[in-house]
């Protein structure tokens, strides 16, 4: 596939020794899995103790975003120092014919960089990537933003070199031996829904949802 540039060889962080066999570690893989799922982590040290905050990210190209409130605590603590994105989705429950053999569906990725902070031009231009990944043309829709709404937000962004996925599929793995125990084996599929839109009691009378709102999916 052209157009994304080759990841460099995995680093002593990102190459997976465990269960190597589903380690991943071209861009078409790392980014499928950031596309599918806005949900990130973001693993950082503030004051010495190690943080794991929740966020949503989004990725433009080769880059990954996220955003926080200008006066989080994550900020001052990922500026210039490593950190640690991962996703995540559960794609199955593998059930097993033993407890060590059970095991989970699923597609993950981790990232190691250091990120950075974006210029108010370029805030506004990836909050606006981010409000139209999810629906298409919603940005435009919106009442437009204020200046004290972006100062009040700090966009961060990190380069996509230093990464691995992490994609299990398909049923149990057994040993041989324990193939004819009389217990039921098998993979649960799990999926994450999406439903339909719940309107604001508050609407003005007449409106209606966007079409593209259709479009919105996760997983």
């Amino acid at each position: 596939m052209t157009g994304q540039p080759a990841l460099p060889p995995p680093s002593a962080r990102t190459r997976v020794r465990r269960f190597h066999q589903i380690a991943s570690y071209d861009p078409q893989s790392v980014h499928a899995i950031l596309d599918a799922m806005p949900l990130c982590h973001v693993g950082y040290i503030h004051n010495g103790t190690p943080i794991v905050t929740p966020t949503l990210q989004w990725r433009d190209g080769d880059r990954i975003f996220w955003h926080a409130s200008s006066a989080s605590r994550m900020i001052d603590s990922v500026l210039e120092q490593d950190v640690c994105v991962t996703v995540s989705l559960y794609d199955g429950l593998v059930m097993a014919r033993s407890a060590f053999s059970y095991n989970i569906n699923h597609r993950s990725v981790m990232i190691f960089g250091r990120p950075e902070k974006l210029s108010d031009t370029e805030k506004a231009e990836q909050l606006r990537n981010m409000v139209n990944k999810t629906i298409p043309g919603q940005w435009d829709r919106l009442r437009p933003v204020t200046p004290q709404e972006l100062k009040a937000t700090t966009v961060l962004g990190m380069s996509i070199t230093e990464a691995s996925a992490k994609i299990r599929t398909g049923p149990p793995q057994d040993d041989e031996a324990d193939s004819t125990f009389p217990v039921w084996a098998g993979v649960i599929p799990v999926r994450m829904q999406v439903l339909p839109p719940e309107p604001d009691p508050h609407n003005l009378p007449g409106l209606e949802p966007p079409a593209e709102i259709a479009s919105f999916h996760i997983g």
